[in-house]
């Protein structure tokens, strides 16, 4: 049973991980893209890839962590995933990036905010999963996450409006 625990906690990472990538090969094609000004076919199947790949990350998480919830139950574990707060804030992630991609494809949020909080969404679920964020309560990791958003916000605008006005 320990080795199914330590598979399911590295495919949590690794689909953690994917997404993260993905994220960060999404705004380089995005760049990319949209220096002639306009998307043509290739652009668009690329785009359809990284998406594709977003997809494959965030199955491979959700799946993992609803697994290893259902293990520790069948387990008796003495602390449950599901009365921690780390394990909220992953699962409150995985859906506001869900939310905010579903949102993006279909034109209700805009482009660069929709890509600011997805960008940072999958960064800190790439962190939760490996351990890199430290223990913090659930209003903590939100305030944590909206500044992080702002930044990125900011950094990402300033890197297309120097990408995209080069001449």
């Amino acid at each position: 049973m320990s080795s199914l625990v330590a598979l399911l906690v590295f495919c949590q990472a690794l689909g953690a991980v994917t997404g993260a990538f993905s994220a960060v090969w999404g705004e380089l094609a995005y760049l990319r893209a949209m220096r002639d000004g306009r998307l043509d076919h290739a652009e668009r199947a690329h785009m359809q890839v990284i998406g594709r790949g977003l997809t494959w990350g965030m199955s491979l998480l959700l799946i993992s962590s609803f697994t290893l919830v259902i293990i520790a139950y069948l387990l008796r574990v003495a602390d449950q995933p599901a009365f921690e707060a780390g394990y909220w804030i992953l699962i409150a992630l995985a859906l506001l990036v869900t939310y905010v991609s579903w949102a993006l494809s279909r034109g209700q949020i805009s482009f660069a905010l929709g890509s600011a909080i997805a960008f940072t969404g999958w960064w800190f679920l790439a962190f939760l999963t490996l351990g890199q964020i430290p223990t913090l309560s659930f209003g903590a990791a939100a305030a944590f996450f909206v500044v992080a958003t702002a930044i990125f916000y900011a950094l990402l605008e300033y890197a297309r409006m120097l990408a995209l006005h080069k001449k």
